[in-house]
């Protein structure tokens, strides 16, 4: 299934994909898996990855040369996000803007989701877990 626009990459997040899906040792891997999974302080956490391909039910969304899987579960939690690559002084990495989300964690890396309609600013969250927050 492909869907148009409901997640969006930027072209420097989307240089960055293809950079590392070179580095990698394994040729089969085409794309970056984006996920929404429990965890971390604030409720949820983001999970970003190389998979070889889609599953059944993913969404699949393409865009500057490269394929962003999303799983079924993950998509309604995602729907408007933008991925970037950032480097400055809060660090290097894959950052996620998200509509969905009303609240994160101090270090930035955990979030939490809007209930029903309510609207909400949403945040941004890097990808990775939240070791910072949660060893306070």
């Amino acid at each position: 299934m492909s869907t148009q626009l409901q997640i969006t990459i930027t072209e420097k997040a989307a240089d960055k994909v293809r950079e590392f899906l070179a580095a990698e040792d394994d040729a089969e891997l085409s794309a970056l898996r984006v996920a929404v999974q429990g965890g971390g302080c604030s409720g949820f956490q983001y999970a970003l990855g190389f998979d070889t391909g889609p599953q059944d039910g993913d969404e699949v969304i393409e865009a500057h040369g490269v394929k962003v899987l999303v799983d079924p579960f993950s998509m309604p939690y995602l729907v408007g996000a933008d991925i970037d690559f950032v480097d400055g002084l809060n660090g290097t990495g894959f950052s996620i803007t998200n509509p969905n989300t009303v609240s994160g964690c101090g270090c930035g890396t955990s979030f939490q989701l809007k209930e029903g309609e309510e609207e909400g600013e949403g945040t941004t969250a890097s990808a990775g877990g939240c070791s910072t927050c949660a060893s306070a």
